[in-house]
C-alpha cells in the first residue's frame, strides 16, 4: 500500500489548531503533530520540532554565529549566552502567542540532540508567512533540513491553514534555493527587506486557499 497522510484530530485551543495524531506504520515518514509538555511539536521519521525556551540559548548562539548564517542571512551581533537568551525572548518566543506559530528547535528524535531550527515567521516587509530553517553545519548532507522544512510546510497548510507560504534566500545561496524548489516554492522576484543589507530572492509557494 502507498503512504497515507496523517489523520488529524483538531483541537481548538486559545485560537490555535493543535492536533492529536493517529499513527500507524505506513505513516512513519509523514509529519505528525502532537503536544508535549504543553508545547506544540512536529514529529517526522528522524526529527522532533519543539518551541524554543531560554534554555536553548546555547543552540541559538551557535546557530547565529555559524559562518554561513552570517554570510547568507545576517550578523545578528549575538556573542554571549545572555544575548542569545535576549534574542530568543525578543525575536522568537513572542511569535507563538502573537501568530500561533514560530521557529522551532529541531532535535534528533532518538537522542534529543538539538541540530538547528526551522519554522514559520511573519516577517516585516512581506505580506505572506515565511518558512525558514538553519541546521548546524556538522549535520549537513543528511537530509535534515528538507525533512524538517517539509514537516513545517505540511503544518502550515494542514494545521495553520495558511493560504500559501513564501521564503527568502541570499542571491548566492544556491543550496537553499534548490531545497525550496523541492518543497514546491518557485523564485518570484528580488526584494529588499528590513535588517538585510542586500536584496533577497523571494520564493513563492502554490495557493492553498486557506483562511
Amino acid at each position: 500500500m502507498g503512504e497515507r497522510s496523517p489523520r488529524f484530530d483538531s483541537l481548538g485551543i486559545a485560537g490555535l489548531h493543535l492536533v492529536n495524531v493517529k499513527r500507524n506504520a505506513s505513516q512513519e515518514r509523514s509529519a505528525n503533530f502532537s503536544m508535549t509538555n504543553g508545547k506544540q511539536v512536529l514529529e517526522t521519521e528522524r526529527l522532533t520540532l519543539r518551541q524554543f525556551t531560554a534554555a536553548d540559548a546555547e543552540l541559538m548562539l551557535e546557530l547565529l554565529n555559524e559562518p554561513d548564517f552570517i554570510r547568507f542571512v545576517a550578523d545578528r551581533g549575538v556573542r554571549t549566552i545572555s544575548q542569545a537568551e535576549d534574542f530568543i525572548a525578543a525575536r522568537i518566543t513572542p511569535s507563538y502567542s502573537e501568530h500561533g506559530f514560530g521557529f522551532y528547535v529541531v532535535e534528533l528524535k532518538e537522542s534529543g540532540v538539538p541540530i538547528g531550527m526551522c519554522g514559520l515567521i511573519k516577517r516585516e516587509g512581506l505580506d505572506d508567512v515565511d518558512v525558514g530553517y538553519s541546521i548546524l553545519r556538522q549535520y549537513w548532507r543528511q537530509g535534515y533540513a528538507h525533512e524538517a522544512a517539509r514537516a513545517v510546510v505540511d503544518y502550515a497548510r494542514d494545521v495553520v491553514k495558511l493560504p500559501r507560504l513564501v521564503a527568502i534566500t541570499s542571491p548566492d545561496n544556491v543550496k537553499s534555493g534548490t531545497l525550496l524548489e523541492k518543497l514546491g516554492l518557485r523564485f518570484d522576484r528580488m526584494v529588499q527587506l528590513p535588517g538585510y543589507g542586500n536584496e533577497s530572492r523571494l520564493f513563492v509557494g502554490p495557493e492553498w486557499g486557506g483562511s
